[in-house]
């Protein structure tokens, strides 16, 4: 097995000549999910970083308030969609069950 070797050029950031790397978001919130979007995916061409570019710009943004309370209230929706998920599928089940208790109470009082 032959390991791929990073492309060495100009990092888009310090113009020094280093290995570099894409970086590609998989945050899923560049999706169209409205309000919700990453620095990262709002960039119309990704740039080239090298690490420790790269890594600056990332520690950067995992710690800007801004983005820590997009997060914070993006999780927040996601717990109430479960919680809604949740009583919608017990509202079935108990459906369900009444349904079932309504039909063997009529075969037993049709036999």
């Amino acid at each position: 097995m032959t390991a791929i070797q990073p492309v060495e050029a100009r990092c888009d950031h310090c113009k020094q000549t280093r290995p570099l790397f894409l970086y590609e978001p998989d945050c899923g919130l560049h999706l169209g999910a409205g309000a919700f979007t990453c620095p990262w995916c709002s960039i119309e061409k990704q740039p080239l970083l090298c690490v420790r570019c790269w890594g600056c710009r990332k520690e950067r943004e995992d710690n800007d308030p801004e983005l820590i309370a997009e997060d914070e209230t993006w999780q927040q929706i996601c717990a109430a969609n479960r919680r809604a998920i949740e009583r919608e599928e017990a509202r079935a089940a108990a459906d369900k069950a009444a349904c079932e208790g309504i039909a063997a109470a009529t075969e037993e009082a049709s036999a």
